[in-house]
């Protein structure tokens, strides 16, 4: 495999989902020739299978579960009645109306080239495409980057032939041809995608069963978190089983619904369903791009080093397909990386910063944070000093009815410097991008505090967090010599 001499492109960017749509229109604006090649629809499963249509969904059980509350607020409403089928015309709506900001029209207007069909690497420059439209076609470049995706876990559960379940992108197909809401729906795995689509259906009427191995929901957040998340699900109906392991499905071939066989410490049960989703988390997809044959998957997984160089430095890698972290915006924010490093990695490289990367879950309250968890610097044997905030004091969540969860700030002993946030509470997802801006640039709690936020908002919680921190650090021999001060001035 010798190198060529010349190449057709700049770069070639497999995957149209947000890592591979920034990395290409990354490229072209530094005036790069960037080919983006994508067999499925544009956008990945962010905008077709995953955050669109799963917000969209969340939004509109968020609106059925506020009209059963409007009569705390003084509103006398009847008991909503779920429009399913137009609820699933709001998603397809949505996910219709973003479309056209990653579309082909869009992206070739920015100047990349996009084509559309399945590619193959079949030497470490060349990649030939097998045509949507029939044909084939074979391009050489001085880059690549492999933004693949990834695709749902399916565990090789006994009997899950047997039944016909669904995954977090074949369930909006099958929710497309329902005339009502799921009588009763089973959720396998206590993670963000389980817990928002189990909130979301059991506020639009179904019975709504959820299950996780682990002791506690998300397990990588901080425990209080887990437990609010907890609570907050049950209040709603949702029957909750974590420390259950799945064992076996019951069901009939081509026949909806059946049962699964669960084990905790007291022993077996079942649960049955009609519907069924797998939600335990999604791996790479590297299948079918001739990744193999190049030595670039190991075991199903796809090395790549700190500068997401593989094997081949010219090849690299960004999003789902190389983690660590499988979120949207990571994809984006590590594709930056891959496109520089690709386009101009002999000349200067660039390591991908993973030092700040925010973690949500769109649930009711939402939970959001950033850095160390209580857990991690325990494990990490680092100390800390917690500050909380509750948020059933702030003005703003009492008078819109949102007075619970809190804030939760971990900083260095002795100091504002700060180590981790957690929040559980209304729009926390936005509420946490104030610590994410302090930490990145080194700016404490006292610069929080220092800072005019706006009354009355949610966003005043971060402040009084902040001050909640500053009255336990307040030096008592100054307090004491004020008050004397004081004293002294009143004569």
């Amino acid at each position: 495999m010798s190198k060529p001499k010349k190449f057709d492109r700049n770069l070639i960017v497999i995957g149209a989902g947000a890592a591979g749509l920034v990395s290409a229109y990354i490229s072209a604006a530094v005036k790069a020739e960037v080919t983006l090649i994508e067999a499925g629809n544009m956008g990945g499963d962010c905008l077709n299978t995953g955050c669109v249509p799963s917000k969209a969904l969340i939004q509109c059980a968020r609106i059925a579960h506020w009209t059963r509350r409007a009569d705390q607020f003084g509103i006398c409403v009847a008991e909503p009645g779920v429009d399913f089928p137009g609820v699933m015309r709001h998603v397809r709506a949505s996910i219709e109306r973003i479309a056209p900001h990653d579309s082909v029209e869009r992206y070739t207007e920015l100047g990349v080239e996009v084509v559309q069909g399945q590619a193959r690497l079949v030497d470490p420059w060349t990649v030939t495409i097998a045509l949507n439209s029939g044909g084939e076609r074979t391009l050489s470049a001085r880059a690549i980057v492999l933004a693949t995706g990834a695709e749902p876990i399916v565990p090789p559960l006994p009997g899950l032939e047997n039944v016909h379940y669904l995954t977090s992108e074949t369930l909006w197909d099958r929710c497309a041809k329902l005339d009502q809401v799921p009588r009763r729906l089973l959720l396998l795995g206590g993670g963000s995608i389980g817990c928002e689509l189990a909130q979301a259906f059991v506020r639009l009427g179904s019975d709504v069963t959820l299950v996780e191995k682990e002791s506690r929901l998300l397990p990588r957040e901080d425990q209080e978190v887990s437990e609010a998340l907890s609570r907050a699900l049950e209040s709603e109906g949702v029957n909750l089983l974590t420390g259950h392991e799945a064992l076996a499905f019951i069901g009939k071939p081509n026949r909806i619904g059946g049962a699964l066989r669960l084990r905790n410490a007291e022993g077996e049960t079942q649960v049955t369903f009609d519907e069924v989703i797998l939600a335990l988390g999604r791996r790479a997809r590297t299948q079918g791009f001739g990744l193999e044959s190049l030595g670039l998957v190991q075991g199903g997984k796809l090395e790549a080093d700190a500068y997401l160089r593989t094997r081949y430095p010219h090849i690299l890698a960004a999003g789902d397909v190389v983690g660590p972290y499988q979120f949207t915006h990571m994809a984006s924010h590590q594709a930056w990386y891959a496109a520089v490093n690709g386009l101009f990695g002999d000349i200067k490289k660039f390591p991908v910063d993973y030092s700040l990367v925010p973690r949500a879950t769109f649930i009711d309250p939402e939970v959001a944070s950033v850095g160390l968890s209580e857990g991690m610097a325990s494990e990490q044997g680092i100390a800390y000093e917690v500050t909380r905030y509750a948020l059933d004091d702030l003005d703003r969540a009492i008078v819109d009815g949102a007075a619970q969860g809190f804030v939760k700030v971990l900083t260095v002993p002795g100091k504002d410097t700060i180590l981790g946030v957690s929040i559980v509470g209304e729009n926390a997802a936005e509420l946490i991008a104030e610590f994410i801006i302090a930490m990145k640039h080194g700016l404490g709690l006292n610069k929080i505090l220092s800072t005019i936020h706006t009354y009355p908002t949610m966003a005043e919680a971060n402040k009084f967090v902040a001050g909640n921190w500053k009255r336990a650090h307040a030096p008592e021999w100054a307090l004491r010599w004020l008050k004397l001060f004081h004293r002294w001035r009143r004569g």
